[in-house]
């Protein structure tokens, strides 16, 4: 399959060069950048010199089409809103690794993107790809939304235990922390070394755009509106989303009932990967891997469940899940051209 990647300068856009490299199926044909065609990409990435040496192409519809099968979407939001229908009615699949089509209501994707958003007719055509929890709707599809990073990471953690009415969907809070990488290549003060560097800091509190996507897959999973209180952390990392996440237990179940649950849950699901009891997941046993690892443990003293969710947010949170999508779309192996440890140390 040709494959073409909007947003190839961007951290999402490099590594879905990296990753499909070493895919099977797939072979790059375009890479795209509106401010960089026509430059080799190696000037933005030296990484890729000698690996990479096409030049950036314009963003061209009739150009893509008649080069790609397929079009990867990394692109800052609100652009996607737009691009995606014109691809689309070119005849290309489309997987958009952007927010535009996450929120299946225009109007809630106004207010928390501040964006204009898709019309009803085509947020209505994208499927919502959590593999692991909605795969099967992504088969043979022709649009796949990728989830955000944060809520891949939450959304793991939450819903085997919200779908078996082990936690109660009213007191469940979400902690999470990421690395520098998430907040893309573009350069600002909240992101430079001086400001992170030694630093701990919570941003969005309350406001961040990924509140509604979370609780658009809760509600879903209830089957009722589900409201969390969700915060967000930046770690002085590169890379690396940890989503420790708190609710009240229903009934009298252990650390091994939850492991039980969910090793069940996600049964020949390659991906997830569930700790024993006693041993909670660090940030740095994914990194660089399409793996979410997931750990518990039961408070009989408060009720609670500490449920602690750990992903490189460039790969399973975007560019990893973005090509397991991929695989579902085509009836391949799921982890094809995703099977590698993670970098370690």
């Amino acid at each position: 399959m040709r494959a073409a990647i909007v947003g190839a300068t961007g951290y999402g856009g490099a590594e879905l060069i990296r990753l499909l490299q070493a895919h099977p199926h797939v072979k790059i044909t375009s890479v795209i950048s509106t401010s960089n065609a026509g430059a080799p990409i190696a000037d933005g990435f030296p990484h890729l010199n000698q690996i990479m040496v096409d030049l950036l192409d314009e963003l061209n519809v009739e150009l893509i089409a008649g080069k790609a099968d397929l079009v990867f979407l990394a692109t800052p939001a609100g652009v996607s809103a737009d691009l995606s229908p014109k691809l689309l009615a070119a005849g290309l699949k489309v997987i958009d690794v952007s927010g535009d089509f996450r929120l299946k209501s225009g109007a809630l994707y106004e207010m928390w993107y501040k964006h204009k958003p898709a019309s009803d007719e085509d947020l209505a055509k994208a499927v919502y790809g959590l593999c692991e929890v909605f795969g099967e709707e992504v088969k043979g599809v022709d649009f796949v939304s990728n989830p955000g990073c944060y809520p891949t990471a939450s959304l793991l953690g939450l819903i085997p235990a919200l779908k078996a009415g082990w936690i109660d969907p009213a007191t469940i809070i979400i902690d999470a922390k990421s690395g520098v990488s998430g907040a893309g290549r573009g350069v600002g003060l909240g992101v430079h070394y001086s400001e992170v560097n030694e630093n701990f800091s919570t941003y969005k509190v309350n406001r961040h755009q990924h509140i509604p996507e979370i609780e658009q897959a809760l509600g879903r999973i209830a089957g009722a509106p589900v409201v969390t209180t969700f915060t967000t952390h930046l770690v002085p990392m590169t890379r690396g989303i940890m989503a420790t996440m708190y609710a009240t237990v229903n009934g009298a179940h252990t650390e091994e009932d939850f492991i039980a649950l969910y090793r069940d849950f996600y049964q020949g699901r390659r991906f997830v990967r569930v700790r024993d009891k006693g041993k909670l997941p660090a940030t740095k046993e994914v990194f660089g891997s399409n793996y979410c690892d997931i750990g518990f443990a039961v408070d009989a003293r408060t009720g609670r469940v500490t449920i602690v969710s750990v992903i490189d947010n460039v790969v399973k949170g975007a560019a990893g899940q973005a090509i397991q999508n991929l695989n579902l779309m085509m009836g391949w192996e799921e982890s094809t051209g995703l099977l590698f440890s993670p970098v370690y140390p």
